[in-house]
Order: C-alpha cells, then sequence, then structure tokens
C-alpha cells in the first residue's frame, strides 16, 4: 500500500492524506460531474485512539442504509471526498484523512460532528455509474 504520514498539531490533522488500504482496478477513475456508487464510515479524528478513530458518526454499511450514490467533484459531498474520490480507481478502498476546512468546517454538523472536526473515512468505490 501507499503509506503517507500526516503531520498534527493536538486533536487535528491539518493536512488530507488519502492511503489505499486495497488497490483498485488502476484504470478506472471517477471524473467531476460522474455519479459514482460507493460504501463509506466517518470517524471523529482522534490520536488517543488505534489508527487514529475516534466515535463513529455515520456509515453506509449500516443495516438499511446500502450503497451511498452522489455525483463527484461538483460540491455535493465534502471538499475531502471531491479531492479523495477522484484519485480512487474502482474497485480501491481507501482511507481518507481530511481536516475538518476540508469537512464540515466551523459550522461542524450539530448532534454529531464538533466545528472544525478533522474526520475520517474508509471509502470504497464500488463503480462509477
Amino acid at each position: 500500500p501507499v503509506l503517507q504520514r500526516s503531520y498534527t498539531s493536538g486533536k487535528m490533522a491539518s493536512e488530507f492524506t488519502k492511503v489505499t488500504l486495497q488497490e483498485g482496478d488502476g484504470q478506472n477513475y471517477p471524473k467531476d460531474g460522474d455519479n459514482v456508487s460507493m460504501h463509506y464510515t466517518g470517524w471523529l479524528y482522534d490520536e488517543s485512539k488505534p489508527e487514529k478513530k475516534g466515535d463513529k458518526f455515520d456509515s453506509s454499511r449500516d443495516a438499511g442504509r446500502g450503497v451511498f450514490k452522489t455525483r463527484i467533484g461538483v460540491g455535493q459531498v465534502i471538499q475531502g471526498w471531491d479531492k479523495g474520490v477522484p484519485q480512487m480507481s474502482v474497485g480501491e478502498k481507501a482511507r481518507l484523512t481530511i481536516p475538518g476546512h476540508m469537512a464540515y468546517g466551523s459550522r461542524g454538523f450539530p448532534g454529531h460532528i464538533p466545528p472544525n472536526a478533522t474526520l475520517i473515512f474508509d471509502v470504497e468505490l464500488i463503480k462509477i455509474n
């Protein structure tokens, strides 16, 4: 796998990183405006936890959810996804560490994600529709 380091200060990662967990086909990459189908699980970033995964806040793999479909690269999802998913090929599994300014920013997501929180997502790109 491709390993990248993220340098942190306090409990936040200041840089976006993508680490490949499982290689994809290496040929089919989504372009801005493409519809994609993917699975994801998101955690709050916490340096004190294994793999820096704090509390889980959302997952398409939870019972009754199913595959998540969206357009990528056009601002329909957080900036970190718009940056990370187009770097993935079909079948790839990757871990995206997304600093707060590329996630939900100062507004956070009340009840789930604190303001300026760094997030970790394990993402699987299933197909480009």
